[in-house]
């Protein structure tokens, strides 16, 4: 009598309960590089080194910008080109903050690049809020940062990575162009990362051996995706070198096509 009464409005909870729970995943679409677009379980846009309309791995039906949608905050880990491509115009077109380390930040400035009021500096410390529900911690990172602007080279501060905290608690680590480097366990022990993206591509960056021993004995995150990889000819570095050097790491190594979405 119980279920013949309330069968159907059980069952129809049970439905709503998965609907709410697919809805709570977080969204990550790759580009290619070490661009990404993520949708947090609320709804708030993130892109993370916007190199689109010039990157020749972004698929050439996404490389219009306005295709991109609504974008609450734009993440940029260092100066180069190859992360910073669209920075400028996807701001403009979509009126989102931009958040870089301080010095770089400066350099926009100066350049008149962006509006002082659409910018976020910060350093490596506290989390901020940019957006409500989610905390972005600023990382280090080994590498260089320049912005080359109209053929002239200006300081672009120090390149960094980035955790991000979502609504749910789930955190995403973004390594930046990086080496290894000690503090990879620290930031893996203190956050406890749900998700990094580690590049592998050597030459600039960590190669596939290199960033299996950071992601297998330092970070130990629950799931890794490779990038920054295969964009050029000097980045080497492939997904299968990155998983036969990962051994037999009871993690779940995740790879991505430039253009595929995923949610985790």
């Amino acid at each position: 009598m119980f279920r013949k009464l309330f069968g159907p409005l059980l069952g129809g909870l049970a439905l709503a309960a998965f609907a709410l729970g697919a809805a709570t995943a977080a969204e990550v679409t790759w580009y290619g590089q070490a661009a990404f677009k993520i949708v947090s379980p609320g709804g708030k846009v993130i892109v993370i080194d916007p190199f689109i309309t010039k990157n020749p791995k972004t698929p050439a039906d996404m490389k219009d910008l306005s295709k991109i949608g609504k974008v609450d905050l734009i993440l940029v880990t260092h100066g180069h080109f190859d992360h910073t491509a669209d920075v400028v115009e996807l701001a403009k077109l979509t009126g989102a903050k931009v958040a870089m380390n301080a010095d770089m930040g400066t350099t926009y400035e100066t350049l008149e690049l962006l509006a002082k009021e659409q910018l976020i500096r910060f350093n490596k410390g506290n989390g901020l809020q940019p957006i409500e529900g989610v905390t972005v911690y600023m990382t280090r990172a080994e590498h260089s940062s320049t912005v080359l602007h109209k053929g002239v080279a200006h300081p672009g501060g120090e390149p960094v990575g980035y955790v991000i905290e979502l609504e749910d608690g789930k955190k995403i680590y973004h390594s930046g162009d990086t080496g290894v480097f000690g503090d990879m366990g620290w930031i893996g022990s203190y956050y406890g990362i749900d998700l990094a993206l580690i590049c592998i591509g050597g030459h600039f960056t960590m190669d596939p051996k290199h960033a299996a021993y950071a992601t297998r004995e330092m970070l130990k995150p629950k799931v890794v995706m490779p990038m920054h990889y295969g964009t050029f000819g000097l980045l080497k570095g492939t997904p299968e070198q990155f998983k036969a050097a990962l051994g037999d790491w009871s993690g779940e190594v995740v790879v991505m096509q430039p253009g595929d979405t995923r949610t985790f």
